[in-house]
């Protein structure tokens, strides 16, 4: 699977969803931003947090945006496998799986 067409497919059909609940819509993405503000907590521990419940939920879309995030945020490739032993180790199998995912998204959009 291309994480990048399975992302771009997904952020059509929630453009689509927007259109029709635009409160909602408002509503969430100004939740996003608070939450993802610099506090006592910076901006790429917050992305990680994230990560770990799109893997334990197994959003596949929470897991791509997420780690795409990552990306931007300049994770290396040590961080984020360091952070997916604590995810596997909480999570069990089901959570190691959906981690695998989250390093082939990371190789994909670091061009590994």
């Amino acid at each position: 699977m291309s994480w990048t067409t399975f992302l771009n497919d997904t952020m059509g059909r929630i453009g689509a969803l927007q259109k029709e609940t635009p409160e909602m819509f408002a509503g969430f993405n100004a939740m996003s931003k608070a939450a993802k503000k610099n506090g006592a907590l910076d901006e790429k521990t917050k992305e990680f947090i994230a990560l770990g419940i799109g893997i334990s939920t197994r959003c596949d879309s929470c897991i791509g945006f997420h780690v795409k995030s990552l990306v931007r945020l300049k994770t290396t490739r040590e961080e984020l496998c360091e952070a997916l032993e604590m995810i596997g180790y909480m999570g069990g199998g089901p959570s190691i799986a959906y981690g695998a995912k989250a390093l082939e998204a990371y190789d994909e959009f670091t061009k590994r």
